[in-house]
């Protein structure tokens, strides 16, 4: 199985974000879950927790609804995805050959004593559901400018990673690529 991160970012260009889409749909022969990140839903709750200063427990909870919201995005646009809130789910769809979409369960999360702050994004959470998963493969898809050869603790101090990716991915088996979205079409392990 593999897990593939959109970044929210993407979403700005319609095009981008149907066309990686697209992608994933025609070029994917294997089992795959598509982690939505949260864009703007997920910088518009950034901006009211500044504003009513509620603490970060609850500003990660409504960051999972950011990625719910966009997971809705991208099922609109490929609605022969499947929609899977949690792993048992992922799994059935993925034994139906099904592609399906994380709707990020908050309780499932809570219960795995996942971390709630801003250090955790979408693309920890998109690493630890590929080390619950067992996946084979994460990519995560970026609408930044990624240098050529550069590891992972370099991309972490660009901005590019999240503060927590590091952690949650240090002992995976899995392998992770991270990858500008002009340079997925182009990517031959699909």
């Amino acid at each position: 199985m593999k897990v593939i991160k959109l970044g929210g970012s993407l979403m700005t260009d319609k095009t981008v974000l149907k066309r990686c889409l697209k992608t994933i749909k025609q070029r994917c022969y294997e089992q795959v879950v598509i982690v939505p990140g949260g864009g703007v839903f997920a910088e518009q709750v950034r901006s009211i927790q500044k504003q009513w200063k509620f603490d970060d427990r609850i500003a990660h909870q409504m960051a999972l609804l950011s990625m719910q919201q966009m997971g809705l995005l991208f099922k609109s646009i490929e609605s022969s995805f499947e929609m899977a809130g949690s792993l048992v789910e992922i799994q059935q769809a993925s034994s139906n050959q099904l592609l399906s979409i994380w709707s990020p369960d908050i309780k499932q999360l809570d219960n795995d004593s996942v971390e709630a702050n801003w250090n955790i994004t979408s693309d920890s959470l998109a690493a630890w559901l590929a080390t619950q998963l067992k996946a084979t493969e994460l990519i995560l898809i970026k609408s930044a400018n990624i240098p050529m050869e550069v590891d992972l603790q370099k991309l972490q101090e660009l901005g590019i990673i999240d503060p927590s990716f590091n952690e949650l991915s240090k002992n995976s088996s899995y392998k992770i690529t991270v990858i500008n979205h002009h340079r997925f079409n182009e990517y031959s392990n699909l």
